[in-house]
């Protein structure tokens, strides 16, 4: 008989790394018989304990670990999920830096969704037409884990080693643009550091949304009208400080800002 891991706690831990921003060691090498679905149990119970802790609500879901460059970069080699809570959304753009431990900006499109999705057998085009607009995004990922030290079980009980994120004004019909012909360019304190496409996202961005609402699926979770669904980063991860700001423009459709406080 396997050992039994103890997800209630291990969620605990997290839920003291967030709150102390002092980060733990990585739980796959603590507990190397961590599996994929321990994980994720893992993280329904850090989600629960901010729930109930901090009144946080959930308003989206994330999906990380999508495209080549942040795999890599990760030694992370296949896509996971998180939850987006209120608590997350930075409404002014202003991220302060003294909440994070080691905290990333990558770049984003973000999906409003108009109605709920169910997996298993979500196509694209249902994502699509599920829509009510895209925005681009910033966001902010933050490894409670230490050094980054991860493995694809770290990230997962981690929330997907989500930290905050914002929204650029912009909101678009999706309808009306190849998502995946998208290109970004992202600077850093005025100077351009990285461009991606939209095609860096497992082919496209509602290709990756679907992904995530037919993994959810199999856990149960849907996706619920209103919900903001995070695509993946079109670009490398860039390490941010107090004093950085950070601009992604997508030509002829918006642009996002975020300033490290």
């Amino acid at each position: 008989m396997g050992i039994r891991i103890n997800h209630k706690a291990l969620g605990q831990e997290l839920f003291e790394a967030l709150a102390t921003g002092r980060a733990i060691g990585a739980l796959t090498e603590r507990h190397p018989e961590l599996s994929i679905d321990d994980a994720y149990k893992i993280s329904l119970e850090f989600l629960k304990i901010r729930q109930k802790k901090n009144g946080e609500k959930v308003i989206g879901k994330k999906i990380g670990v999508t495209s080549k460059p942040v795999q890599e970069m990760l030694g992370v080699f296949q896509p996971d999920f998180g939850f987006l809570t209120d608590a997350m959304l930075s409404h002014d753009g202003n991220v302060h830096t003294d909440c994070h431990i080691a905290p990333r900006a990558e770049a984003e499109i973000a999906f409003k969704l108009k109605s709920g999705l169910r997996g298993p057998g979500v196509t694209a085009q249902e994502v699509i037409d599920a829509t009510e607009y895209v925005q681009p995004c910033f966001e902010i990922v933050d490894s409670r884990i230490k050094d980054w030290k991860i493995i694809i079980g770290d990230t997962i009980a981690d929330n997907a080693s989500c930290g905050v994120f914002a929204l650029g004004a912009e909101k678009v019909d999706p309808k009306g643009f190849d998502l995946a012909a998208l290109e970004v360019v992202v600077e850093k304190n005025a100077k351009e550091i990285s461009r991606g496409m939209g095609s860096a996202v497992q082919g496209a961005p509602e290709n990756a949304v679907a992904w995530l609402a037919n993994t959810l699926g199999e856990y149960g979770i849907p996706f619920e009208a209103g919900e903001i669904i995070l695509s993946g980063s079109l670009v490398p991860l860039e390490p941010v400080v107090r004093g950085d700001e950070m601009l992604m423009t997508i030509e002829g459709f918006g642009s996002c800002a975020v300033a490290f406080v």
